[in-house]
């Protein structure tokens, strides 16, 4: 009788604990996604209507007007996709190659330099040079002005992706590249059929923080990208529409339309919507390795 009632006594808080965890994560899950559908309302709602009543879930007065000002220049809307879109490819494919093969050469033990090495990367993320440096570097000395590659170029290694890809390469056990090298196999072929395969969730979530930099990237594209380029980045251009004046005033969409009316706050809305888009109909795709990579180095009981 004791026995049965010690059993009821653990499934009933087990049952408050799933009970309380559900709930809290669900109360989490609509905390992030209510804001989206705020932007997503809005966005869509017309100006008068958001200066008579503020921001609302569902459009009071439903307008498009926002939408129309964005795509108002359709040809350099899709170049900038075209061009963010390239840079991210381009970039997490690189980017990720380079991330994965020095994280797992800094976990060999064979690997002679590897402490000095992981230190002057760790020192990275204490201390930079600054932007002043930086821009020289870029402009002058390696020439990169109105050049895709100044955007491209920073963002391909990242301490912390690197520390995370060494520390989860660490769980494959040695004995697997001593045995591939008895047979034979080159360091870049270990590197490629065996290790690679084997660091799938790492690779997707790692490759996923290089996408979302790359993708989100504005701020070196308005210091090396000069307005006289045709194509920017897209969030570089989404910014130029938001704050431009003359934009506003020069689109053929607000022609004969008052100033009051146009719609400043529903357009910054329609910009972040047609910004993270692409990144929420991809991150489905990738949230199973995503979850699994993240919790490299937790401690297994």
């Amino acid at each position: 009788m004791s026995a049965q009632r010690t059993a009821i006594k653990v499934d009933g808080s087990t049952l408050l604990v799933r009970i309380f965890g559900y709930g809290f994560i669900g109360a989490f899950a609509l905390a992030c996604f209510l804001p989206f559908m705020l932007v997503v309302g809005t966005s869509f709602t017309s100006e008068s209507s958001i200066a008579r009543h503020g921001f609302n879930f569902w459009p009071r007065v439903f307008s498009t007007f926002a939408y129309k000002i964005v795509f108002e220049n359709p040809d350099l809307i899709i170049g900038s996709y075209w061009v963010t879109i390239g840079i991210t490819v381009v970039g997490t494919a690189v980017g990720l190659f380079i991330v994965a093969m020095t994280g797992y050469a800094l976990q060999r033990p064979d690997f002679h330099y590897r402490n000095r090495i992981s230190f002057f990367i760790y020192f990275t993320t204490l201390f930079s040079g600054g932007l002043v440096p930086f821009y020289l570097l870029v402009n002058q000395y390696l020439a990169l002005k109105d050049n895709y590659l100044a955007v491209l170029l920073p963002g391909l290694l990242s301490p912390f992706l690197i520390i995370m890809m060494k520390s989860f390469v660490r769980s494959i056990p040695h004995a697997i590249t001593e045995s591939a090298k008895i047979d034979g196999a080159g360091d870049f072929t270990i590197f490629l059929r065996l290790i690679l395969p084997m660091t799938t969730p790492a690779l997707a979530t790692i490759g996923l923080f290089i996408a979302i930099g790359y993708w989100n990237e504005w701020y070196n594209a308005m210091l090396f990208l000069s307005p006289d380029m045709k194509y920017r980045t897209l969030q570089l251009f989404l910014y130029g529409v938001v704050t431009s004046a003359d934009f506003i005033k020069n689109s053929s969409a607000a022609s004969n339309v008052d100033l009051r009316d146009l719609p400043l706050e529903s357009m910054k809305m329609a910009t972040a919507v047609v910004a993270t888009g692409p990144v929420i109909l991809l991150y489905p795709l990738v949230q199973r390795f995503f979850i699994q990579g993240i919790t490299v180095g937790a401690v297994k009981g």
